[in-house]
């Protein structure tokens, strides 16, 4: 299946990964590798997406055998857009869907959509917080 919408792996990873950590946020922690299996990703690679949100101050690590990701605020005060930009930088979301604008920008073979779209895409991920999705990834028992 193709999809209209293009975000880097990287970045639906810390989407998924903090929309599990939302679930279980109050009742202890979630380790990368139970992360992974659950999302059927890469452990490394989710470590080091991991290790992103830790230095944008959206999750911490707890050391130890019962270690594992927190978040480092509460569900409600952590935005998508928050997330996103962690791991991939500021949204800037181009007028184009070509490397190069072509039309001129006054014009487009797809009238305004591109532009409505990207306004849509950046409204939803500032206005949604993690405790919007907490409903997603039902909490479990930790399997490491």
């Amino acid at each position: 299946m193709n999809s209209m919408l293009k975000i880097s792996e990287a970045a639906s990873l810390a989407l998924h990964a903090a929309a599990i950590l939302a679930a279980g946020n109050g009742n202890g922690r979630n380790s990368t590798r139970s992360m992974a299996h659950r999302l059927g990703a890469s452990e490394h690679h989710l470590a080091k997406v991991m290790q992103r949100l830790g230095r944008a101050g959206l999750v911490r690590s707890v050391r130890g055998p019962q270690g594992g990701f927190v978040l480092a605020s509460a569900p409600a005060d952590i935005s998508l857009l928050q997330i996103y930009e962690a791991v991939d930088g500021p949204l800037r979301p181009a007028p184009c869907l070509l490397p190069h604008q072509v039309c001129g920008g006054d014009d487009c073979v797809l009238g305004g959509l591109v532009q409505s779209l990207n306004d849509q895409i950046e409204d939803y991920l500032e206005r949604t917080t993690l405790a919007d999705l907490a409903h997603v990834f039902p909490e479990r028992e930790e399997q490491t």
